[in-house]
């Protein structure tokens, strides 16, 4: 992390200049370096952060808490996504052909068939949820 915080003061230096000096003051770069070392120390495994700040660096000379913030906006890699698996076409010739009868039924003709099971399990005496029976009734205009 040391070499990263070292390439990031120069940096700051090169972008700022003056600027840059006259922020760090009178305490040995070294223990600024420290400190910055261990504040930015969350990114190590996400350096990407750090380098996206710095291509986003706001005109006034960032302290390390701004610089840190900063970081923080970084937005997420953007992830390949894994190609498609291929589908097994034995697979899918089986699975269609155990749709087979309901893709001869017409549309229309078994509409309501859920809503007519719904209320046939309500007369033989199964619980069925007052809910349940409500939405059955009012699809098949029962109500």
């Amino acid at each position: 992390m040391i070499n990263a915080i070292d390439r990031l003061f120069k940096r700051l230096s090169a972008t700022y200049g003056a600027a840059w000096e006259r922020s760090l003051g009178a305490v040995p770069v070294g223990d600024t370096k420290t400190v910055w070392a261990h504040e930015l120390s969350a990114f190590k495994s996400s350096l990407h952060r750090i380098a996206w700040a710095l291509e986003n660096l706001p005109e006034k000379c960032p302290n390390v808490i701004e610089f840190k913030n900063l970081c923080r906006k970084a937005p997420a890699p953007e992830l390949e996504a894994l190609p498609e698996p291929k589908a097994d076409p034995e697979r899918v010739k089986a699975e269609i052909a155990k749709l087979g009868e309901i893709k001869t039924v017409p549309q229309e003709a078994g509409r309501f068939d859920w809503a007519h099971r719904i209320l046939a399990r309500q007369a033989s005496g199964a619980k069925v949820s007052p809910t349940v029976v409500q939405m059955a009734q009012s699809a098949i205009g029962a109500t």
